[in-house]
């Protein structure tokens, strides 16, 4: 996960400079999240207690149509690929560019922009 203030720096950024042929840059938040860890930031920010619950997989499907998604299936798909772990930067994290913005950051601004 990144902010979408790291992206527009980036690719910004990668704009000033000029580049022939084909480039890949890939991007990630400063630190890798679990859903613990964004529960954890969460709690800290609203001051109260969050708790993580799992969905069941054979579920999402109809969690995903029920929030108004028209065609869920590229979406478990994505997330099939993260966890099973076939979706990862070619040369891992290690080989990653790291955004700036911390993920509490993007959390406080989302809390404040729902006020």
């Amino acid at each position: 996960m990144v902010a979408t203030a790291d992206i527009g720096r980036v690719a910004a950024e990668l704009l000033q400079h000029a580049h022939n042929g084909c480039r890949v840059v890939e991007l990630e938040g400063p630190q890798r999240v679990t859903p613990n860890s964004i529960a954890d930031a969460f709690a800290d920010l609203l001051g109260r207690s969050v708790k993580v619950e799992a969905v069941l997989r054979n579920r999402w499907e109809e969690l995903f149509l029920s929030q108004g998604m028209k065609n869920p299936i590229p979406r478990i798909q994505m997330l099939d690929g993260f966890n099973e772990g076939w979706i990862e930067f070619e040369n891992g994290e290690a080989g990653s560019r790291k955004g700036t913005v911390p993920l509490k950051a993007v959390l406080q601004t989302l809390i404040e922009r729902a006020d």
